[in-house]
C-alpha cells in the first residue's frame, strides 16, 4: 500500500515565487497601461509646457473670450432683441432698432398682445397640442423601441428596416394622403372626420420614426444583466418595461420630450390644414394670420410671449443633455 502524496516545501516555495512574480508583472503592466492612458488623455493641440508660456496663454485666453462672446451674440442676440422690442414703441423699433429704449419702455404692449390678440386662448391651444403630441410621441417611441430592442421578436429586423425606410420619404409627399385620411378616417361612420379635432395633430405626430430609432439605440446600450436579473425575479414584459427600462432611460426621455414639444410648438402647415377653425388654432398659425392687422410693437410682444415655453423647456431639460444615463432605481420594485 503506497504512502499518501505530500507536497514538498521546495515545491511550495517555487509555487509561491511564481505567483508573486506573476502578480508583480501584472501590476507593472497595469500601471504602464494606466500611465499610457493618462498620457493620451493629456495630449492636446498645445502641450502643457507650451501652455505655460506667457504668449501662448494670453493668445488662448483671447481666443476663448472671442469665441464665447461670438456664441453668446449669435445664440442669445435674437432672443434678447425680441425681448427688448416687445416693450419698445413701434417708432423706436423702426428708427433705432438697436437702441435701448431711447424714449422709455411701453409695458402695455404685453397686456395688449395678451388681451386684444387673444394670446391667452391661442397660448392654451398650443399647450394642449404640445402636451398631446408629447404624450403620443413618447408613448409610441418607448413602446416601439422596447419591442425592437428588448423583446426582440423574430421579425424585429424587418420592422426596424421598415421604420428606417420611412426616414427617406419626404414629408411633403405624405401630406395629401395623410390629409385624406383625416378627412375620411377608417373605422368611423361615413361623413365623420377629424377636422378641428386635436387628434388630427396628435396621431400623425406620434408616428415619428426618428424618435423610435433614437430610443431603440439607447435601449440597445442598456445592460442586459439587469434585464435577466429582473426576469429571474419574475418580472413580466410590462413590469420590466415600467420598473426597469423606463427608470434607466430618463436622459433619452428628456431628449425626446424636448424634441416633441418644440416640434409641436413651431409646426405651422399641418395644424393650419386640419384646424381651420380659429378657435382651436395654435399660436404658430394665428400669429401670422393677425400680423397685418396688428401694430409692430404689439406683434413683437406676442412673439416674445410665444417663445416662453421653448425657453422654459431648454432651461428645464438642459441638464438632461449633459447627464449620462443613470442606473439608479433600475432594480427598485
Amino acid at each position: 500500500m503506497s504512502a499518501p502524496l505530500t507536497t514538498s516545501p521546495i515545491r511550495e516555495g517555487m509555487r509561491g515565487f511564481l505567483s508573486r512574480s506573476r502578480s508583480l508583472s501584472l501590476s507593472k503592466g497595469g500601471r504602464r497601461k494606466a500611465n499610457s492612458i493618462d498620457d493620451m488623455a493629456e495630449r492636446t493641440i498645445i502641450s502643457a509646457s507650451e501652455r505655460r508660456r506667457t504668449g501662448n496663454r494670453i493668445g488662448m485666453s483671447i481666443t476663448h473670450v472671442f469665441l464665447f462672446v461670438t456664441l453668446v451674440i449669435a445664440g442669445l442676440g435674437p432672443i434678447l432683441w425680441l425681448a427688448k422690442s416687445a416693450i419698445t414703441p413701434t417708432q423706436d423699433t423702426i428708427q433705432q432698432p438697436f437702441a435701448l429704449w431711447p424714449n422709455g419702455m411701453d409695458w402695455a404692449n404685453l397686456s395688449t398682445a395678451w388681451n386684444d390678440i387673444h394670446i391667452d386662448q391661442y397660448f392654451f391651444n398650443t399647450i394642449v397640442i404640445a402636451l398631446g403630441a408629447w404624450f403620443t410621441q413618447l408613448f409610441i417611441a418607448t413602446t416601439a423601441g422596447y419591442a425592437l430592442s428588448v423583446l426582440r421578436p423574430r421579425y424585429a429586423p424587418i420592422l426596424n428596416a421598415l421604420v428606417l425606410a420611412t426616414l427617406f420619404i419626404p414629408g411633403i409627399v405624405l401630406l395629401v394622403p395623410l390629409y385624406l385620411t383625416i378627412v375620411n378616417p377608417p373605422f368611423l361612420p361615413d361623413g365623420a372626420n377629424l377636422l378641428n379635432n386635436y387628434l388630427a395633430v396628435w396621431l400623425p405626430m406620434g408616428a415619428n420614426a426618428f424618435n423610435i430609432l433614437l430610443v431603440k439605440r439607447f435601449f440597445d446600450n442598456l445592460p442586459r444583466e439587469v434585464f435577466e436579473a429582473a426576469k429571474t425575479d419574475g418580472a413580466g414584459p410590462f413590469r420590466l418595461f415600467w420598473s426597469v427600462v423606463l427608470p434607466m432611460s430618463k436622459p433619452i426621455l428628456g431628449v425626446v420630450s424636448v424634441f416633441a414639444i418644440i416640434a409641436a410648438w413651431k409646426d405651422y402647415l399641418w395644424p393650419m390644414l386640419v384646424l381651420p377653425n380659429p378657435v382651436v388654432q395654435p399660436l404658430s398659425v394665428r400669429l401670422p394670420a393677425v400680423q397685418s392687422q396688428t401694430e409692430l410693437d404689439v406683434f413683437l410682444a406676442a412673439l416674445a410671449i410665444a417663445t416662453l415655453i421653448p425657453i422654459a423647456m431648454f432651461l428645464l431639460f438642459q441638464s438632461v443633455f449633459l447627464r449620462s444615463a443613470g442606473l439608479g432605481g433600475a432594480v427598485k420594485g
